[in-house]
């Protein structure tokens, strides 16, 4: 389990007290409706968004906007799709689903640095020594807090690796890291209720000392951190976790990869109530022998990647679901002489559909080589802005950052037209 820590609390502090509450938590309130009982309104009336983030800058050109023929082109052919445009061959299953996704292939932001990009995608903005902005998942949970009131999970989840955290929004809306084996880390409940009951006094009484020597904002954000940590413990929520529970087709259907039990656990967190969830596939940074590896790496994004589009639409929850494919940039259209691409963010192409954002669509075009955008080119900020939009977030929202300063929502991005009405 991993939050960011707000500035003026020591993390290693921070994280000794969650570690604490995990040993010394009790049963908390009991889940008042099963996942099951709740389906059918969530379907109703729950937004949420699933990001699959491919670390590393993955090779859009040969994916979602290939150059067959020229000298860029790389080595696999194009195939056709459910949708408009075509993509890599080694995407049949995906292909197959793009009547719910569309392309965006006129990309074109400033960050080609994979730390400072990652920030810049995840945000809208680029960094900033004065502030910390908050990232796509915080910034969802913020603002659909309303509709989150019964969930006892953390509203914003992230399978398979870290994401960008909470910013000035706070340590509520932060990033709850988990394995894609479903397991989270020190929430294990004791067995002995009687010893269990003892801790549970012993940590009130430190709980109360600590906020007393430590107060303001930290010492609230820390008792909220810690009080979700005990109700973690008894939810019957936590049960999205457990892929293990599905089915053996349905896990087979997903594949049996981290990638491919994120993107089902994915599935099951937005059932519950998750409204972002954020699953990780990283080894895109194909500096060398870019074409071996994807031959092995894109039939594990193609099988879990459809799998989840297919799975949101036959449950009903595509309509509300916003499935988001990006990296933090994608790679060059030359190819170097160790058959690799290396960082480019001049054009390249994100994936994105459901939750209200119509599919088989190809939105925008580059040159015959693809090393430049032809039509009208989409920043990090305009993308925020379109899911933002999508997700029924006002664009007029503005937050007070850490350093009181007015920060808009999507950095003031403006949103791709032919995506949201």
């Amino acid at each position: 389990m991993n939050f960011t820590t707000p500035r003026g609390m020591s993390r290693r502090h921070f994280m000794q007290h969650l570690a604490g509450a995990s040993a010394l938590a009790g049963p908390a309130l009991a889940l008042t409706h099963s996942l099951r009982a709740n389906a059918a309104a969530l379907k109703r009336d729950h937004k949420a968004c699933i990001l699959l983030w491919m670390g590393g800058g993955p090779p859009t050109i040969d994916m979602w906007d290939m150059k067959p023929g020229a000298t860029t082109g790389g080595k696999f052919k194009p195939i056709a799709t459910a949708g408009a445009g075509q993509i890599n061959e080694l995407l049949p299953m995906v292909a197959k689903q793009m009547d719910h996704l569309s392309i965006v292939r006129s990309m074109s932001t400033r960050e080609a640095d994979h730390t400072r990009g990652t920030y810049y995608l995840h945000t809208g903005f680029v960094p900033n020594p004065n502030v910390i902005h908050p990232g796509y998942g915080s910034v969802v949970a913020y603002e659909l807090a309303a509709q989150t009131a019964a969930l006892e999970i953390p509203p914003f989840v992230s399978v398979g690796g870290a994401s960008e955290g909470p910013g000035f929004l706070g340590m509520a809306y932060a990033p709850f890291q988990v394995d894609s084996n479903g397991r989270v880390r020190d929430l294990d409940t004791p067995a002995d209720k009687a010893r269990m009951s003892d801790r549970m006094q012993l940590l009130g009484m430190l709980e109360r000392r600590f906020i007393d020597q430590n107060r303001g904002s930290a010492a609230a954000e820390h008792a909220k951190v810690l009080k979700s940590t005990v109700e973690l413990m008894s939810s019957q929520q936590m049960e999205a976790f457990k892929v293990d529970s599905e089915p053996t087709a349905m896990k087979e259907r997903y594949g049996t990869t981290g990638f491919g039990r994120g993107c089902l656990m994915a599935r099951r967190l937005v059932e519950t109530g998750v409204p972002f969830v954020e699953v990780q596939l990283g080894g895109w940074d194909l500096h060398q022998n870019c074409f071996t590896t994807l031959e092995t790496k894109l039939p594990e994004l193609d099988k879990a990647m459809s799998a989840l589009v297919e799975d949101l639409d036959q449950r009903g929850l595509l309509d509300d679901t916003l499935v988001l494919w990006m990296g933090e940039f994608g790679r060059t259209p030359r190819i170097n002489e160790n058959a690799g691409r290396d960082h480019w963010a001049r054009s390249w192409s994100v994936v994105l559909g459901g939750g209200g954002i119509p599919g088989g669509k190809v939105i925008g075009t580059t040159n015959e080589d693809g090393t430049a955008v032809t039509t009208e080119p989409y920043s990090s900020e305009d993308l925020m802005a379109t899911v933002c939009r999508a997700m029924g977030i006002s664009l007029e929202t503005v937050f007070t950052a850490s350093n009181g300063r007015p920060m808009k929502i999507a950095n003031g991005g403006k949103v791709i037209g032919e995506l949201v009405a």
